[in-house]
């Protein structure tokens, strides 16, 4: 895998334009452009400068996963996106015609990470606060992209009642989907209740007209602790395939260090 760090001008002068802030507000518009960093050969030959409109057509589909490490929520200049790839992503095609975004040039590195079993990591992680409802789930033949069964349950909100801890909740919640992807909770933290929100062109389309976008918002959770290796491969794959949903909206990478 190949994981990038891109820092984003977010200015902080509120009289002087600030489109990095601007793009930000829009994930769909964020995911949009990170996909643009695997071109096919076919688009890097007919349009090298990127000068015409996105067509998607012109661009892979591989797997990928990011996260919006936003300091410019707490008054900062600048912005983290962190991108974990299955293959490298070409950064120059894809902000040649919108350098103002970044605030220095994108960082690549080969990630190869290894989980030995019973190893204690720290993780952090943007989760959006989604469950399958037992009172719609039902069985399933149906495979995902890694051979496991799907499970066709409606997906509804976590909640909780008013004299109840959020973070307590929450950190059930999530404990629960480590026995599934091959860790032990230690320790969490809830770093941050927020919302992610977004707008595209109905129909998909990716050209929008005034009053002619459809809004996205999605509840998050931003995470920080300490886990345990319980299975290495179960851990490994979480790590490749991100955890729980809306992962083409920032959601759902695990980023690990060693204690």
């Amino acid at each position: 895998m190949f994981l990038s760090h891109l820092m984003i001008d977010g200015g902080n002068n509120p009289d002087r334009p600030r489109p990095g802030r601007l793009w930000l507000r829009n994930i769909y518009r964020v995911h949009q452009r990170l996909s643009m960093a695997f071109p096919v050969p076919q688009q890097y030959n007919e349009d090298p400068q990127f000068l015409h409109p996105f067509d998607p057509n012109g661009f892979e589909h591989p797997r990928f996963l990011f996260r919006v490490d936003n300091g410019i929520e707490s008054g900062g200049p600048h912005a983290i996106i962190l991108v974990q790839s299955q293959v490298r992503p070409d950064w120059e095609y894809a902000f040649q015609n919108a350098r103002m975004f970044l605030a220095a040039p994108p960082e690549t590195r080969k990630y190869r990470p290894s989980f030995p079993e019973g190893r204690v990591f720290q993780f952090r992680v943007l989760m959006n606060l989604t469950q399958k409802s037992p009172n719609y789930r039902k069985a399933s033949d149906r495979l995902d992209s890694v051979d496991r069964q799907k499970d066709q349950g409606k997906r509804v909100p976590v909640t909780w009642e008013k004299d109840q801890d959020p973070e307590g909740v929450i950190r059930d919640w999530f404990a629960a989907k480590g026995t599934r992807c091959g860790f032990a909770l230690r320790d969490m933290q809830l770093v941050r209740l927020g919302w992610v929100t977004g707008y595209r062109g109905k129909n998909n389309s990716s050209q929008t007209v005034e009053g002619s976008e459809k809004p996205m918002k999605f509840r998050s959770a931003l995470l920080e602790g300490v886990l345990n290796v319980a299975d290495d491969k179960a851990l490994a794959l979480a790590v490749a395939s991100g955890i729980g949903s809306a992962k083409g909206f920032g959601f759902g990478l695990l980023s690990v260090a060693p204690v």
